[in-house]
């Protein structure tokens, strides 16, 4: 392809925000872009300018580059009330641990105070994660230490967030976590990381108010989208989530007080994860999770379809053995159907001293993959309503 062709095909792509701000080419900012050379005092640079600017500015990464970035943090606020950054090429981290010294660890790249912050593009965010998937401490760090890759990509205390089109992959942690942050759309991305990479979460929200995620495709190692305490207005629609553990609201009151309220999943498909639609939370915490509905989901070969568990504790060691949780209330499920490839197709295990009430559920239809295996179902302390469940769910107390 010809310079005249790839500058038309670049107008092309970013257009419809060129044609409305400044742009910002991380390239004129000493950017090389050959996947070799680490790019990220240039990425800053084009921030800091663009941050300042009077008009509304877009930071261009260029398609048919490689940008490799070590660990940086993008500061707000900025002067105008949206920046754009739209991503054509690919953003690629360190690819072994030892290029990760000197920095912290926890993270990868992060947006911190960036209010109207909209990252676009077709462009790729690839984590390189493999290298932290079979052990993600550090060689320094004490025996017997729980270690966790770092988070590709933290969006922190940035209301009017909008994220679309990007395929995020190979995180060596969760890939996306956003948190404290109001308005967020998220819609027409793609996630992938392999079904065995460990904690690579596809999107973790917590203390949000009114966050969408819709139209999108999903499939890590851990959660495809995990919902933690402090989030309210929560909608997840058109999702596509497996391979994964499924979509979950949770865990909640690991560290004390949890609420979570008005969360809303519907019209997604779960396909080969290990549960479907999850609510769970340690015991001894504190606080609710209250109006949450989950419609029109079809899960196939899924291993737990329908699972509250209020007895959470993944590591089966440290357990506290506490009669109290996170209060679950207005729980409601509705035309759900699929197969599963376990027996227990539906498990509502609350705690005595706060049970669930107020369950749901409605035109709920699952089986084993399995033919000649009837599905059961178990409930204990949970308290609801149930019509048109199959297999039949005469569990719940009034």
């Amino acid at each position: 392809m010809d310079k005249i062709s790839i500058c038309f095909l670049i107008l092309c792509m970013v257009w419809p925000v060129l044609s409305k701000t400044t742009i910002y080419d991380v390239t004129k900012y000493g950017a090389k872009g050959d996947g070799k050379t680490d790019d990220s005092q240039a990425f800053l640079r084009a921030w800091k300018a663009a941050c300042v600017a009077e008009t509304v500015p877009t930071i261009l990464i260029r398609p048919k580059k490689t940008f490799l970035l070590k660990p940086l943090t993008f500061n707000g606020p900025c002067k105008t009330s949206r920046v754009y950054v739209q991503v054509l090429g690919t953003l690629v981290a360190p690819g072994s641990k030892a290029e990760w010294k000197g920095y912290p660890i926890n993270s990868w790249i992060t947006f911190l105070n960036v209010h109207g912050l909209h990252l676009l593009g077709r462009g790729t965010i690839d984590g390189r994660g493999s290298a932290w998937w079979p052990n993600a401490c550090l060689d320094n760090a004490p025996p017997g230490s729980r270690c966790k890759g770092p988070t590709a990509l933290i969006v922190r205390r940035c209301d009017g967030f909008r994220l679309q089109r990007l395929h995020h992959l190979n995180s060596g942690g969760s890939h996306m976590i956003v948190t404290a942050s109001n308005d967020v759309r998220i819609s027409d991305i793609r996630i992938t990381a392999p079904g065995n990479s460990p904690n690579t979460d596809g999107i973790d929200i917590s203390s949000c108010k009114g966050v969408q995620i819709r139209n999108s495709v999903i499939g890590t190692g851990d959660d495809c989208i995990a919902i933690g305490g402090g989030s309210t207005n929560i909608a997840i629609t058109g999702v596509m989530c497996g391979p994964g553990h499924g979509i979950s609201i949770g865990a909640l009151g690991h560290g004390g007080y949890d609420i979570v309220e008005e969360v809303h999943v519907k019209n997604c498909t779960l396909k080969d994860t290990t549960n479907g639609v999850r609510l769970k939370s340690w015991q001894g915490g504190t606080g609710y999770a209250r109006k949450i509905s989950f419609s029109r989901i079809r899960l196939v070969a899924v291993a737990n379809p329908i699972i509250i568990d209020q007895f959470y504790c993944p590591h089966r060691t440290d357990c506290q053995n506490s009669t109290s949780a996170v209060a679950l209330s207005e729980i409601s499920y509705v035309g759900i159907i699929g197969t599963s490839t376990t027996d227990d197709v539906i498990d509502l295990s609350c705690s005595q001293a706060n049970s669930c009430k107020n369950i749901v559920l409605d035109h709920v239809y699952l089986a084993s993959i399995t033919r000649d295996k009837l599905a059961s179902v178990k409930c204990f302390n949970a308290h609801g309503t149930a019509s048109h469940v199959k297999p039949a769910l005469n569990c719940l107390l009034k």
